[in-house]
């Protein structure tokens, strides 16, 4: 096996030159192969308020380029154990949300192969939905682990049933979660009612709640995290927007009272050792964001969820 090709080295190009890639990692058409992958999905006709998620992709690749190889946290080196590449953006249709879900869940399936992992930048929530489509043709039920502001369990928007707060709803409903071993974390804000929760808990989500930061220990969220997921394939889908304003400006729905990006970044380090199977990063809206903010924040997540995804793909 040859050695991955890692990023550009910054003492030979400057950091603010070169191409605009994810880290500035190689593109997937200059590796022979890759086990995992990050590509964007600029698709944001889903979206129920602020739009702009579809230049999220191209905002990431570019908060990325201060990112380094070694992640000291972890003591890991996500591009080093495996090569690691950028597949671009997927081409979706803006102006039918039906076809864009089909187009992405082609897109996805013939990404992953049969054992690449995807990490997907998009782009709003509801392309959470294809992608779990192909993650349970590959695994069966998934575990998905959802760190949001919002519960995105709700039925329709409009009369329409394919929007950025309904994916969960849509696959719990097609049979693609796992019940037992799904979670919320960061939950908060005001709410339609209380059937809004007692509902999202009868589709297999436990939750936990941004006001349980208050008063846990992060090592005890993590415990309970671990233990809710098991050994079962684990799939993170996570909106920008979980992170409190302050810390995430450039997003769709803000909601203030969120996580701190500090907590976040060790939220994820926890899930070290589980079975992650593929992510997603999505409501990265540049046009609300200032100096990077947003973008640099979801960079630093999308590095941590490389540094604890399994090594040998899924």
């Amino acid at each position: 096996m040859t050695e991955p090709i890692g990023p550009v080295d910054a003492t030979r190009v400057p950091r603010y030159g070169g191409d605009t890639t994810f880290a500035r990692l190689p593109r997937l058409a200059d590796v022979s192969d890759a086990e995992a992958v990050v590509w964007g999905v600029p698709f944001d006709t889903g979206v129920s308020y602020r739009p702009g998620a579809r230049f999220g992709p191209n905002h990431v690749r570019q908060s990325s380029r201060l990112l380094r190889p070694y992640n000291p946290a972890l003591d890991a080196q996500p591009f080093a154990t495996r090569q690691v590449a950028d597949a671009g953006d997927l081409g979706v249709n803006p102006f039918d949300i039906d076809e864009a879900i089909s187009t992405i869940e082609a897109g996805a399936r013939d990404l992953s192969g049969t054992r690449r992992t995807l990490v997907t930048v998009g782009g709003d929530h509801t392309i959470a939905l294809p992608l779990l489509r192909v993650q349970h043709e590959r695994h069966g039920p998934i575990a998905v682990l959802h760190f949001d502001a919002h519960l995105d369990t709700w039925d329709t928007y409009f009369g329409v049933p394919h929007t950025h707060g309904t994916p969960f709803r849509r696959a719990a409903e097609e049979g693609l979660i796992d019940f037992e071993h799904s979670m919320h974390v960061g939950i908060r804000g005001p709410l339609y009612s209380r059937l809004d929760l007692d509902e999202s808990e009868k589709m297999g989500f436990a939750a936990v709640h941004c006001r349980d930061f208050a008063r846990t220990p992060l090592d005890t969220i993590i415990d309970r995290i671990r233990t809710r997921l098991g050994s079962r394939p684990v799939y993170v889908s996570l909106d920008i927007d979980v992170l409190d304003p302050g810390f995430a400006p450039g997003t769709g729905t803000p909601e203030a009272g969120g996580l701190s990006s500090r907590e976040l970044l060790e939220l994820l380090r926890g899930l070290e050792g589980l079975n992650l199977v593929g992510a997603d990063l999505v409501e990265v809206a540049p046009a609300y964001d200032h100096a990077e903010i947003t973008g640099i924040a979801a960079a630093h997540v999308a590095y941590e969820l490389l540094s604890v995804l399994p090594a040998g793909g899924n």
